[in-house]
């Protein structure tokens, strides 16, 4: 199969100010990324990076190679790169792409549903209200329902929901 340079999915990364261009794909981020040693390597940041650099938003985003829903984002690529890269966000930016070509993982959209649904992506059970007093905790305080619905409609997030 053929790739094909998507030079818009490059030029996102500038509009967008992304540290995209200060990558000399030394490694340090795979170096140091817990997931890509769990995965011998099947998930690697670097990668993440040199596809955003070379415009393959194909690769990234239909193909999942590598699969960047594998991120945890911990953090340590960006802690440990040399040049201030801001890998995370690149990576969320990635994962917005994902979504938007309706490939995700099912999971978010069962927690974004629950989120619309309930205010919240876990929701306070019963046992959970009474270990959590057991235990001398506070009471947790959630927004009311309307207020999230409010949030959740100005930021266009049941919009998003209902079209994914």
């Amino acid at each position: 199969m053929t790739l094909k340079i998507d030079f818009g999915f490059r030029k996102q990364f500038k509009t967008y100010k992304f540290s995209l261009n200060y990558c000399y794909q030394c490694g340090t981020c795979s170096g140091g990324c817990p997931v890509a040693k769990l995965t011998n390597g099947d998930y690697n940041p670097r990668k993440i990076i040199e596809a955003c650099i070379l415009g393959l938003k194909e690769k990234l985003t239909t193909l999942l190679e590598p699969n960047v829903w594998q991120c945890s984002t911990c953090q340590k690529c960006v802690e440990y790169c040399p040049q201030g890269v801001e890998l995370t966000e690149i990576f969320d930016h990635v994962k917005n792409l994902c979504v938007e070509a309706g490939n995700y993982p099912q999971a978010y959209k069962a927690q974004g549903e629950a989120i619309r649904e309930k205010g919240s992506a876990i929701p306070m059970s019963n046992a959970i209200i009474k270990r959590r007093e057991r235990l001398g905790l506070p009471v947790m305080k959630t927004a009311s329902h309307s207020e999230i619905q409010t949030l959740l409609r100005e930021t266009g997030f049941i919009k998003k929901m209902e079209s994914i």
